[in-house]
């Protein structure tokens, strides 16, 4: 199971973080979020793919800052259109496009962004577009309808290792591609616990 980390901020943590090679690393580019990162990005291992995390962005500030940083995969937390994916996807990158679950989830919803997302995340609906710090219902993805594989994000830490073990002998988590942490193992918004990411890496 691969591991995305998410929220990523702080210059040293940053490359704390990359030594332990999780699969992907998660910068948010959202100036309203707690962990909005800005400066320049340390170099990383080219194993680890960068994700640029965008709430109804303006395209050509996405663009630029694909540009600027490299980025290798947009991940977009807001109501960006099909139309939108297809334009930023033009640019070489790869589209996770978000998506909200409390206890329900209509997977219909899917279907306009299915040519144009490579990917998509679950994450908790709360008040913010991300990094609520709980879970979803993960039972509700036995509704899910699509081809395409996913990210499972929310709230998820230490705590639910046991949970994810037992999601991942299920049927639901056939397309289940990455698992995604953040907020869960922080000891300040966008600065990650290294010991408690290694344990949590070992275990998955």
């Amino acid at each position: 199971m691969k591991l995305k980390v998410c929220g990523m901020k702080y210059q040293d943590n940053i490359k704390a973080v990359a030594a332990l090679q999780p699969d992907y690393l998660g910068f948010i580019f959202h100036e309203k979020s707690a962990r909005y990162f800005k400066g320049d990005l340390p170099a990383i291992p080219s194993t680890i793919k960068k994700v640029g995390v965008f709430v109804d962005a303006d395209l050509k500030e996405v663009i630029k800052l694909i540009k600027t940083h490299k980025l290798q995969i947009v991940q977009l937390h807001g109501s960006e259109s099909p139309e939108y994916c297809k334009n930023l996807k033009s640019q070489g990158v790869e589209i996770i496009k978000v998506f909200s679950i409390k206890d329900q989830f209509d997977f219909d919803n899917l279907k306009p962004y299915e040519s144009v997302c490579d990917f998509y995340l679950f994450d908790t609906k709360g008040k913010l577009p991300g990094g609520n710090g709980y879970t979803f219902d993960w039972t509700v993805l036995k509704n899910y309808t699509s081809s395409k594989p996913y990210f499972l994000s929310g709230g998820i830490g230490l705590q639910e290792l046991e949970n994810i073990k037992a999601f991942l002998n299920k049927k639901e988590s056939k397309l289940c591609h990455a698992i995604d942490v953040n907020s869960q193992f922080e000891t300040a918004p966008g600065l990650k616990n290294i010991e408690k990411l290694k344990e949590f890496k070992s275990q998955l």
